[in-house]
């Protein structure tokens, strides 16, 4: 499909169709002081003129100059809740008549459009399909519910202070894995939006809107657009060699000093859009039905890497060292990539503002020293 140019009304119409089409629209909204993804209708839902502030510990909405419909980064919700969600139901056990009985959870999903997946987070959805899809186990729920999705990117004009996607290689732009593109352009004092599509399905959802052939002009305020966000990117992150820093920086004294600023709270591994821990629990009903149930964990917790009754990692250095080795280092081993996206939620959502990009740089000075 060659690249369009839509405005507000072509959007509105976008998601009108989706609706038609039997998707669940999901997208950013504010609550409670927050840009979060729930269900949308039209682009009235979406933050219109707001953007987010965060830094380390501290997020906060603020008006914009304009009406973007795109002008924020990421809130303290991913898209993952609705691929792997916080609770889920296995299986139940059922004894009848004598006879015990395994009975599978049902698993129906919904069709869903997510609508305004940002770069990094796409990048953080193709993580979760290879830990759920293609580690050698497939989850079933999560495999159900990823084939009803159907993923609609927005390009990245503005960047965070918490934001490091340009070190993961993640955004501020996308090239692949979303089924629909949208680049905000507001750069000549009114909105409009370069959209192109990636699949069958998007070209055949978008076929028909009313739209304008991209120009030259567009595409260069696209790109103006895209170099903005980097110019803006509120820290980075060197890469190189970061795996061994870490596997082999067991003892480095920087844990230490991480320790004793660390809650061990786990919003990081909550906020965060591929961590993928959990804990089941086993319940049984008045009726007699026991049900094991999934939930997400963090390894955190004191309980999370406990064996017969004692916690291996008792201490918070040993936890933090834990989270950091694996999602910076030793999640190449298990699925050939990193684990971080660069979005900044673990830096935003602590409580105490730890920043990974520091630590990362303060372990190098330590190494060096």
């Amino acid at each position: 499909m060659p690249t369009r140019v839509l405005d507000r009304e072509g959007l509105d119409a976008l998601i009108a169709r989706l609706v038609n089409d039997g998707f669940q629209v999901l997208g950013p909204t504010i609550e409670d002081g927050a840009i979060i993804y729930d269900e949308i209708e039209s682009t009235e839902d979406l933050p219109v003129g707001w953007t987010d502030e965060q830094k380390g510990g501290a997020y906060r909405l603020a008006r914009r100059d304009d009406e973007a419909l795109f002008g924020y980064n990421v809130g303290p919700t991913g898209w993952k809740r609705f691929l792997y969600p916080p609770q889920e139901n296995l299986f139940n056990v059922q004894n009848d008549t004598g006879r015990t009985r395994f009975l599978k959870a049902d698993i129906r999903p919904r069709k869903r459009a997510l609508f305004g997946v940002r770069p990094c987070e796409l990048a953080a959805i193709a993580i979760q399909d290879r830990v759920f899809l293609d580690s050698g186990h497939v989850d079933a729920g999560y495999a159900a519910r990823r084939a009803e999705i159907l993923l609609i990117a927005v390009e990245c004009g503005t960047a965070g202070g918490s934001c490091f996607c340009t070190s993961m290689g993640t955004g501020p732009s996308c090239s692949d894995g979303y089924d629909l593109r949208i680049t905000e352009i507001t750069d000549d004092g009114s909105l409009s939006y370069v959209l192109d599509a990636a699949t069958e399905v998007g070209e055949e959802i978008v076929s028909g809107l009313d739209s304008q052939a991209v120009s030259d002009e567009d595409l260069r305020f696209r790109e103006m657009a895209l170099a903005n966000a980097e110019a803006e990117m509120g820290l980075s992150m060197d890469t190189d060699g970061l795996r061994d820093l870490l596997v082999h920086g067991f003892d480095n004294p920087r844990w230490e000093d991480v320790a004793e600023r660390c809650l061990t709270c786990g919003n990081c591994t909550m906020a965060c859009p591929t961590c993928f821990c959990s804990t089941v629990t086993d319940s049984v009903s008045l009726d007699g039905v026991a049900t094991r149930t999934r939930a997400w964990d963090s390894c955190f917790s004191l309980e999370f890497s406990g064996l017969h009754g004692h916690p291996v990692r008792s201490s918070t250095k040993s936890r933090y060292r834990q989270w950091m080795t694996h999602k910076l280092g030793t999640w190449h081993d298990q699925f050939g990539m990193s684990g971080c996206v660069g979005c900044g939620r673990c830096i935003t959502w602590c409580p105490v503002g730890i920043d990974i990009t520091a630590e990362v740089r303060a372990m190098r000075e330590e190494v060096h020293v």
